[in-house]
């Protein structure tokens, strides 16, 4: 079959089901300069629904890694304004946000950690708007992605850059449900379906905590916040309007208690975090707070990514994913986070999701804070799901229910 049809499929997939633009909206494209082509593809689709004005927001790894090695040092202390007033300005005005997520794995390999820690630091500040609506799910925001060469070939060594490149377009294929018949637009809406249907039941539970355990290593207990709601599939926007924040997803979310996490965790696949690989992560938190990191390797990146601030060093997102799903079922280490968090079970430390607590999106931060959940400027995933993950969890009214076993399901 001819790629195009399907490279059109995506488009329309991500323009109608992971932002269902409206009549009348903007809508902003962040894109890698190599997957112009795509974007283009994207701002037709967008029109054709009746979107108001599509404007990009072009990035570059090339450039990207050469400011890093080599501008001056206060550069990374500042945020261009410019660009602030852009992002924020679009999101107080309600405009679509899609992220086009393609980049080398390694293209900040050398870099100094702190330059990044610094740069995160003064761009969470500038862009305080943009990243509290996003958190709150005030806009419509979608991450997808496509190959590109440097990340192609990482995927897949030993293969040439072209075949490459085949390898990880069809694996996205599959992993984003199209098939070049023009019917992933129906089979998504299906796929949500079945996500809200767990939803429902694991809200109907009424977990006061999940107990981790693992070979890797992993003895975990995490507590949940009273009035904790599970979520995944499709989210609402503050106008209403339906959209699914991640193309692909197989997840089901939820917040954990920012002081009730408790025991050690052991990552199952390696971190691509600021343009580095980091492998074998181990934390052991007390009382919430990452008290001890390691890692086989990058763990000086890590380090630093759980030092942005104090909630950094804390969980904001305890995620579901069965060892038996679509993505897993691939058998292939994307390095790429889009992909290898709907492959396992994932936490993430950093902030929280304000829908993950009843009426949290209308709470102010430190409302949140109160409710139990954590704030910060990060958000990181990393895997822990395994073949042999056993999660149990323990309701409120006293009973003890078999939430997965050998790495799925058993609800």
């Amino acid at each position: 079959m001819d790629h195009n049809v399907k490279f059109q499929e995506y488009a329309r997939l991500l323009i109608e089901v992971g932002l269902n633009v409206q009549k009348g909206q903007d809508l902003i494209i962040a894109c890698p300069v190599e997957c112009a082509w795509f974007a283009r593809l994207c701002a037709e689709a967008a029109y054709d629904v009746g979107c108001r004005e599509v404007v990009m927001n072009w990035r570059d790894d090339a450039l990207n890694r050469m400011k890093y090695l080599r501008a001056a040092d206060e550069v990374f202390d500042a945020y261009p304004q410019w660009q602030a007033q852009f992002l924020n300005g679009y999101a107080r005005a309600g405009a679509a946000y899609l992220s086009i997520s393609a980049t080398d794995p390694e293209n900040l390999k050398g870099v100094d950690p702190n330059r990044l820690v610094r740069q995160q630091r003064a761009g969470s500040a500038a862009l305080e708007d943009f990243q509290r609506m996003q958190m709150n799910n005030s806009f419509p925001w979608c991450v997808a992605s496509i190959p590109i060469p440097s990340w192609a070939v990482k995927a897949f060594p030993g293969c040439g850059e072209q075949e490459a490149m085949e390898k990880l377009w069809d694996a996205i294929f599959e992993a984003v449900r199209i098939s070049g018949d023009g019917k992933a637009v129906e089979r998504w809406r299906a796929h949500v379906d079945t996500l809200q249907a767990l939803v429902k039941k694991l809200n109907d539970l009424n977990l006061e905590r999940l107990h981790y355990t693992n070979s890797l290593g992993t003895d975990l207990t995490i507590r949940l916040p009273e009035g904790h709601l599970w979520s995944g599939g499709d989210g609402a926007a503050g106008t209403g309007q339906r959209f699914v924040a991640n193309i692909p997803t197989e997840e089901i979310f939820t917040a954990p208690l920012r002081d009730g996490v408790d025991g050690v965790v052991c990552a199952s696949m390696p971190l691509v975090h600021d343009g580095n690989i980091i492998t074998g992560i181990r934390f052991t938190l007390k009382d919430g707070k990452i008290v001890e990191a390691h890692a086989d390797a990058g763990e000086e990146n890590l380090k630093a990514a759980i030092s942005l601030d104090e909630g950094a060093a804390r969980l904001g997102e305890v995620a579901l994913v069965p060892y038996d799903s679509p993505i897993s079922n691939q058998r292939l280490l994307y390095y790429n986070t889009l992909f290898d968090e709907n492959a396992s079970c994932h936490l993430a430390f950093g902030e929280a999701y304000a829908e993950c607590i009843r009426g949290g999106e209308k709470m102010t931060k430190e409302e949140l804070r109160s409710a139990g959940l954590n704030d910060s400027i990060t958000h990181v995933d990393f895997m822990v799901g395994t073949a042999d993950l056993t999660i149990t969890g323990y309701t409120r009214d006293g009973r003890e229910v078999p939430v997965f076993v050998n790495g799925n399901f058993a609800l």
